[in-house]
């Protein structure tokens, strides 16, 4: 097959929750198990970070990467979604896996992946955890895909584990209160490990504090502890929490391994989080003239921040181009948005895609003046006709939305 071929394959044959939501979800860990005795176990021979949470999660795994980059370490990132190939998903020091190992490894394999039906994210658990076996790396992040305690990549034992921060996403699977979303995350808690969480309240915290102390894991705190902060690519309102967790999380690393990180390390790779991961999609700005700005922001809490940082900014007119999915809940989202902007609508190339005559029609209830238009890219090239120099453009409501920009 060519690479084309294998991953047309990959999305197509079975299962996946990027494409299809619900059907895609399993409710335990046996077939990610059963995958990786098949393939000895390449996750036992990996040092990695476990980076959990709602928001966030990929943002701090880039930066995490980056830092340990620049300490000279190599480093494979695991990562999901993607957003224009799929070997974004799987890098070691910010070099995409090849198309001929993505091939290989599907060929060789594919006849174990359809007798035991393992879905897309089992299947490119497996192939991340061979290919940083096989090239011998110092230390995997590994991003959890969905929740935690159900993840597929929850099968490993990781030097220190992460959750970023906890909101009401993926409702329909991991439960409709912060307390249940919560105890999913911390599902990713390993005995003896110690757990940095980000962001919290005081209802997901009393989960988190139950949660390792009956695994006997030390809980770190980043908003208790760390204060200091530094410049960084990444210019989203939301990156401080982050920073803020990535530095805790090295932190620990250091005194619970050999990993050495400097001052001058965590400083460079925080500069160079975009350079040597490859990042992309969050507050990325993508046009000058008029300010055009693209994020992968997607639920309240994210959107939230993000329209806090376009109220700071400077412009005559604010032009949205927005589409969602359709598990997103409107009623939460819209009243975000700004009244007085103009709004461009459309449906991104995704199954899991809600129609634009539902979000216009919800819009309406809300006050927003919205077209809507046969592709995000048309919404786009409408809104760059529509603004003057002195606007600002805003693309996002999914990732999807980014990805058919950028």
């Amino acid at each position: 097959m060519t690479y084309k071929e294998t991953t047309t394959w990959m999305f197509a044959q079975l299962p996946m929750y990027q494409n299809q939501g619900a059907s895609a979800y399993k409710p335990n860990l046996d077939n990610t198990i059963a995958l990786a005795n098949y393939l000895n176990n390449p996750e036992k021979s990996i040092k990695c970070i476990h980076v959990a949470g709602t928001n966030g999660k990929g943002s701090t795994s880039s930066m995490l990467a980056s830092i340990l980059q620049e300490s000279g370490y190599k480093v494979g990132l695991y990562t999901s979604p993607h957003l224009k190939d799929f070997r974004e998903r799987i890098k070691i020091n910010g070099v995409e896996i090849t198309e001929e190992y993505v091939v290989d490894f599907i060929t060789k394999n594919k006849s174990f992946f359809e007798k035991q039906q393992l879905s897309f994210f089992e299947m490119t658990v497996g192939l991340a955890f061979s290919y940083f076996k096989e090239n011998k790396i110092d230390i995997a992040i590994i991003e959890v895909g969905m929740g935690g305690r159900l993840d597929s990549t929850n099968i490993i034992t990781p030097l220190v584990s992460v959750i970023t921060s906890i909101g009401l996403d993926h409702t329909q699977f991991l439960g409709n209160t912060l307390t249940s979303i919560a105890t999913e995350k911390a599902g990713i808690i390993k005995e003896k490990i110690p757990v940095v969480i980000g962001s919290f309240s005081n209802e997901t915290k009393i989960v988190f504090d139950k949660i390792a102390e009956e695994k006997n894991a030390p809980i770190y705190y980043a908003t208790d502890v760390i204060t200091k902060t530094y410049l960084s690519d990444l210019k989203g309102y939301y990156q401080e929490s982050n920073q803020k967790t990535v530095l805790q999380t090295l932190k620990i690393l250091t005194t619970v391994s050999e990993f050495k990180i400097s001052e001058n390390n965590i400083k460079k790779g925080l500069l160079n989080v975009v350079k040597n991961t490859g990042l992309k999609g969050r507050w990325q700005q993508i046009e000058s003239n008029p300010k055009t700005i693209c994020d992968t922001a997607h639920n309240k809490q994210g959107l939230e921040i993000v329209m806090k940082q376009i109220q700071d900014e400077k412009f005559d007119k604010l032009h949205f181009v927005l589409g969602f999915v359709n598990d997103k809940n409107l009623d939460e989202i819209l009243p975000l948005f700004p009244k007085k902007a103009k709004y461009y609508f459309s449906k991104p190339n995704n199954l899991r895609a809600l129609e634009i005559s539902k979000l216009q029609e919800k819009a309406n209830d809300f006050g927003l003046n919205s077209k809507v238009f046969n592709s995000i890219t048309e919404a786009y090239e409408n809104a760059r006709q529509n603004a003057e120099k002195s606007d600002f453009i805003y693309v996002g409501g999914s990732t999807f939305v980014v990805a058919e920009i950028l």
